[in-house]
C-alpha cells in the first residue's frame, strides 16, 4: 500500500492525500508537479526513474488506511 507521503521531497510543499499535484516514482519518492515539470525534468533524483501522478485514495479508505505524516526533505 502506498504511504501517501505528505510533502514534496525537494521544496517541502504540502501534498495532502487528495492532491492531484503529487508525483511518485516506483520507490514512492514524492514530489510536486512544479518540481517534476521544472528542475527535475520528470526524473526522480534519487533513482533516476520516471515520476507519475500519485493515485488518490478514496476518503472512506483514508479512515482505515491513513496517509503518512512523516515528512522527507532532501538535504541541500
Amino acid at each position: 500500500m502506498l504511504e501517501l507521503r505528505p510533502n514534496c521531497e525537494r521544496c517541502d510543499k504540502d501534498l495532502p492525500p487528495e492532491s492531484a499535484e503529487a508525483r511518485i516514482c516506483t520507490f514512492e519518492c514524492t514530489f510536486c508537479a512544479d518540481c517534476v515539470d521544472g528542475p527535475l525534468k520528470a526524473a526522480c533524483p534519487n533513482c533516476g526513474g520516471n515520476l507519475e501522478p500519485r493515485p488518490i485514495r478514496p476518503a472512506a479508505a483514508l479512515a482505515k488506511f491513513p496517509a503518512s505524516v512523516v515528512r522527507i526533505v532532501a538535504k541541500a
